[in-house]
């Protein structure tokens, strides 16, 4: 009679356990990016932009107890009254700067760093990103997540006292990630020529998504639709204490 061989289960340490659970976890996690790219995918039709929003892991930006809602399609609070902005966001607005890749060299300004997930993205894009923040805890926070990662094309600078980075003016383009009451020119005179500016427009009644182009000494703009930031702070922006 055929007798089943029975094998004795090994009693797993904890070391194992600890690694298993590591590897559940980041299986976990890989699982829920491919799935928030493809939700991206419906409106962001950059297969580069989509790599790249693949490649950061944005559980990694997040605070640890929202880690689980990481990859939803959501805004999700970071401290300060300040936000990480929703994937999808992210991937249109990483779309709209039309940037050449990491081979092409160019740089790009970013206002607003907030937790560093939107400059990770960008990094996977450009030469160089310039990201700013007025928050100071963010900012180092941000610096350090984007360190860990492995990301070393990123400055993170403090805010001055104008708007953007007029000293490492010019950029190829500029994301904004604050609404603002209007275009701030200050922002368009640091665009290169051809240079693409990105950033939410109007107050916290409701605000327009739109893409500036800088062609030869003119400006041009179109609005990407209806969205809804934080405020932006500082000159040319709202006061230090907008109510929203």
């Amino acid at each position: 009679m055929f007798r089943r061989p029975t094998f004795r289960r090994r009693k797993r340490k904890r070391s194992d356990r600890r690694n298993g659970a590591a590897g559940d976890a980041a299986r976990t996690h890989t699982e829920a990016r491919e799935e928030m790219v493809r939700f991206v995918s419906r409106e962001v039709r950059d297969s580069r932009v989509l790599d790249a929003m693949r490649t950061v892991p944005r559980h990694e930006f997040v605070p640890p107890d929202l880690r689980g809602f990481a990859y939803e399609d959501s805004a999700l609070p970071i401290g300060h009254d300040q936000t990480i902005s929703q994937p999808l966001i992210v991937g249109l607005m990483t779309e709209a700067a039309a940037l050449a890749g990491p081979d092409g060299g160019e740089r790009v300004l970013e206002l607003g760093a907030g937790s560093g997930y939107q400059a990770a993205v960008l990094a996977h894009l450009a030469g160089v990103v310039v990201t700013v923040e007025r928050i100071e805890e963010l900012r180092i926070a941000a610096a350090q997540r984007l360190a860990q990662i492995g990301l070393h094309n990123v400055r993170c600078l403090a805010a001055g006292e104008r708007l953007g980075a007029p000293d490492e003016a010019p950029f190829d383009a500029i994301l904004v990630t604050a609404a603002a009451p209007s275009i701030p020119p200050g922002l368009v005179a640091q665009l290169a020529e051809r240079g693409r500016l990105v950033i939410p427009v109007g107050d916290r009644l409701g605000q327009e998504l739109l893409v500036v182009t800088k062609r030869g000494g003119r400006v041009r703009q179109r609005s990407l639709g209806g969205c809804r930031f934080v405020p932006l702070i500082g000159d040319e922006a709202f006061p230090e204490h907008a109510a929203w």
